[in-house]
């Protein structure tokens, strides 16, 4: 692939005038082209073509055809990849399908305490569900491996840390899972399109992940699954969905899972969503991800150095060393709710985790080293003038 154009990519992207984005680690800009592309999926396909479409326009092929253009940034082999639903029925349907492959006896689905809550959410509704003696066990991140023994069905992680963007080595993990017996679940929801990721080379069972962050895809946008090829055609869906049939349209009152990864489809995919996706991939085809991480490295450390310069009021909450973490930069404030919203009403856009980070995503195809130095002298002048301390920036909102 040739070296990538990141003067390019950043013009595809709309960026309100005078904003700085720092976080594209929660809800990517929207794609240039993509507006473009919605309206004419709802005019010259659902317009003329009307239900057609799922024929003529090819809708009902577009989850796994997205899915493999996923599928080559994560490292997935060809067809084990398919998009639909959201990433908490994703993570569901993985564990469950992982628990049924996992050795009789095992009880244990292991996880970190810096999990994505909804994760820890979805496995314990997940175990009240089946029943069983089944038990969900948190340990410090860490403490993972130490805490993989043979009483493990499933190693389900986060790669990177939502919070900090601490980043666990998933081909080490895998390999020390497998060694005892378990299966693995990888939720890449901040590791997709922020880092190189090579499930196949890392032997990973199970991977799920967004599309509405550093993919780009839109609020709402579709999550993807990824099965292991050697569980492809035995992974028993959990969710017997109509699309996940191995002939829909037979409409069999039995259910019989498709072949591969057809069986992790479950409801009608989100055609309007679908073609902001595509329009988005259409820019991830021309990006090399070892040069995005490259990137991304170079301007993380930018930043660091520059708020740590400047800022003595925060302190570092990502790992120090780039390896260990992903494309986000967490830093601790007391009052960082209010630090953050000074910061958005000065057009630097990042958000705030509980219980006291500054979050900022470090994402190359649309951010410059003149971004960077602009949004910590922007920091700086808030910080040191305590521009955060006003009532209004306390209040908070529904979403932080």
């Amino acid at each position: 692939m040739p070296k990538t154009d990141f003067t390019w990519t950043r013009e595809q992207f709309h960026l309100p005038d005078g904003v700085i984005y720092l976080d594209g680690n929660s809800l990517g800009p929207l794609p240039q082209a993509a507006a473009a592309r919605v309206a004419q999926t709802v005019t010259d396909e659902w317009g003329e073509m009307l239900i057609t479409g799922w024929n003529k326009a090819g809708w009902m092929a577009a989850p796994k055809s997205l899915g493999d253009r996923i599928g080559r940034l994560i490292g997935a082999a060809p067809g084990t990849t398919v998009i639909g639903d959201t990433l908490s029925i994703k993570v569901y349907q993985a564990l469950a399908a992982a628990l049924r492959l996992a050795e009789p006896g095992r009880r244990i689905i292991l996880s970190d305490s810096g999990n994505f809550p909804s994760d820890l959410y979805m496995a314990s509704g997940l175990i009240d569900t089946i029943g069983g003696d089944y038990e969900l066990r948190t340990v410090a991140p860490e403490d993972v491996s130490e805490a993989l023994t043979d009483e493990v069905a499933v190693l389900m992680l986060t790669q990177v840390d939502y919070r900090t963007g601490r980043r666990h080595d998933m081909a080490e993990l895998t390999a020390k899972a497998h060694a005892v017996g378990a299966l693995t679940v990888w939720d890449l929801a901040h590791s997709a399109g922020a880092i190189e990721v090579d499930l196949t080379g890392a032997d990973a069972d199970f991977a799920v992940g967004c599309t509405y962050k550093y993919l780009n895809a839109g609020p709402g946008a579709p999550a993807f699954i990824t099965v292991a090829p050697r569980y492809a055609d035995i992974a028993q869906p959990a969710l017997a969905g109509w699309l996940g049939h191995d002939a829909p349209f037979a409409f069999e009152h039995a259910y019989r899972p498709g072949a591969g990864i057809d069986r992790m489809r479950v409801g009608t995919p989100p055609i309007l969503q679908c073609a902001a996706l595509d329009a988005a991939l259409d820019i991830w085809d021309r990006v090399d991800m070892a040069e995005v991480r490259a990137r991304s490295v170079a301007l993380s450390e930018r930043f660091i150095a520059g708020v740590e310069a400047r800022c003595s009021d925060v302190t570092l909450n990502s790992p120090r060393d780039p390896a260990m973490r992903g494309s986000q930069v967490a830093f601790r404030h007391p009052e960082a709710y209010a630090v953050m919203q000074a910061l958005i009403d000065r057009g630097v856009i990042g958000d705030f985790r509980a219980p006291d980070n500054l979050r900022f995503g470090i994402t190359p195809l649309y951010l410059s080293e003149d971004d960077i130095d602009r949004a910590v002298t922007i920091l700086a002048d808030i910080l040191d003038n305590r521009l955060w301390d006003r009532d209004a920036y306390k209040q908070r909102a529904a979403v932080t």
